[in-house]
């Protein structure tokens, strides 16, 4: 929590670049690496109103290109109707997550009362990049990131949208949700190949929570409804308008991806927070699900805690549901703290052998400030740590795949690609871009693209197919 903005490795940028022969090119492109590692954050254009959350920020993406000529760089703000207000008036005009006060009114009649910054996540589906903020509608943009405009697929889409879609990399549908702290509490929703949202269902909850992210498998559709409540009497004496509130327990719920709402079972578990899940796949009678899971959230740095929650017990968990009696056994994998964690997009909703997180490798938790990539192998049951140092910040991994060795082909090894991400200095005095062999991650980058000037740490990412 600050009232001013953030400095060092989150101190945002205040300029918008393009960089390619400026770069410095450390080691060799491979051949199979083609395509766009494309990054969102939040980068604030004006000092903030009042108290301030690292999650106000506005959006910006930064995107990097690896094709036939070359490597170039670009960064954007997402030119949200907000952040448009605030510049025409030349200050911050809406109040953060910690402390909500609303716009002038003229600009609040326009633009509503918060400003969706669009700052969490960017994906591509059905030819179509959607930067995402879960407290409202996505925002289109276009390939060279300039900035469309707020969508709702064609006036389906009633409601928000999580920052964390799932696409079946079989059907090339995308699943996601939005929740609210007003009924309805929780929408699921499909958008088919070709963009069109063909399905959306009302699921009841007993309050309004914080549904930050969902796993689904080839048959399901798993929600964890965590105690993270929303508390407007809280809001309104100065605290966080999130509380965790332990006495309302936490269960697993379990949908048919086809079923109505009728169909969805609950599971009790013991009180816990997931903010990514890993991946999840349904095999016979039993459905996995893999993520990094906290004993409780706080989004306000409550008690001394880290931001995001994440403190010495954020581990990859395994969630082992049993079909046939709906119980969960809970199971830690992980031995160091981390969190960000992904999968290749073509195991999405499969049984997958690798998973890759941004850890600690020290074995000590320091909030965000992740020094390392650990991937995962479940078949061996081990984990390969590849750290930067203390000294360094690394940002979401992704995986990029080879496409000379495998591009469309089913046979080729899962983990036949590139692992990349931002690494920083932490003081924010320079940051490069990195890409491991994601065969033997703990041996020198295949490549380092060091930039002319620091990219800010940021919040998720995507690597793009050309």
């Amino acid at each position: 929590m600050s009232d001013h903005n953030p400095e060092g490795v989150l101190a945002p940028l205040h300029d918008e670049s393009d960089f390619s022969s400026e770069l410095e090119i450390i080691g060799d492109v491979p051949r199979g690496l083609r395509g766009s590692y494309w990054r969102n954050g939040p980068n604030a254009a004006f000092p903030p109103k009042g108290k301030s959350h690292l999650w106000d920020g506005d959006g910006m993406l930064h995107a990097i290109t690896f094709d036939d000529d070359g490597i170039r760089y670009r960064n954007r703000w997402i030119d949200t109707p907000g952040l448009r207000a605030e510049r025409e008036h030349g200050h911050a005009l809406f109040g953060g997550m910690l402390e909500m006060s609303p716009p002038p009114p003229a600009v609040a009649e326009k633009i509503g009362p918060v400003k969706n910054a669009a700052n969490t996540s960017i994906i591509r589906h059905a030819g179509r990049y959607l930067a995402l903020w879960e407290a409202g509608l996505p925002t289109v943009v276009t390939s060279d990131l300039g900035t469309v405009g707020v969508d709702d697929f064609s006036g389906a889409l009633k409601g928000s949208m999580t920052a964390h879609p799932k696409i079946d990399p079989i059907t090339n549908e995308m699943l996601f949700f939005g929740y609210s702290p007003f009924p309805p509490y929780l929408r699921y929703h499909i958008v088919d190949d070709a963009g069109k949202l063909t399905r959306s269902l009302e699921i009841e909850l007993p309050r309004g929570v914080m549904m930050h992210d969902f796993a689904i498998t080839r048959e399901h559709v798993i929600f964890f409804d965590s105690p993270a409540a929303f508390d407007f009497d809280q809001l309104a004496q100065g605290g966080s308008m999130i509380r965790w509130a332990p006495e309302h327990g936490t269960r697993i719920g379990v949908l048919p991806r086809d079923g109505s709402a009728d169909d969805m079972r609950w599971i009790e578990i013991e009180n816990c927070y997931v903010f990514h899940f890993l991946n999840a796949w349904t095999e016979g009678n039993q459905i996995v699900v893999m993520g990094a899971s906290v004993d409780w959230m706080a989004v306000d740095y409550e008690h001394q805690r880290p931001p995001e929650g994440v403190d010495a017990n954020s581990y990859l968990y395994r969630f082992t549901i049993d079909l046939s009696d709906f119980t969960c056994k809970k199971e830690r994998i992980g031995d160091l703290a981390g969190e960000f964690c992904k999968v290749p997009d073509s195991v999405t909703g499969l049984k997958h052998r690798y998973g890759y997180l941004a850890s600690f490798s020290t074995g000590v938790c320091d909030g965000a400030f992740f020094d390392s990539i650990t991937q995962y192998d479940l078949v061996k049951g081990t984990e390969t740590t590849r750290p930067f140092g203390t000294h360094k910040v690394v940002g979401e991994p992704a995986f990029a795949p080879n496409l000379q060795g495998r591009g469309k082909n089913a046979d080729q090894d899962e983990d036949d690609g590139w692992i990349v991400t931002w690494v920083h200095e932490r003081d924010g005095s320079a940051s490069e871009f990195v890409v491991l062999d994601a065969k033997s991650i703990q041996a020198e980058p295949v490549l380092r693209v060091k930039m002319p000037r620091r990219v800010p740490l940021g919040f998720h990412g995507n690597w793009i197919a050309p």
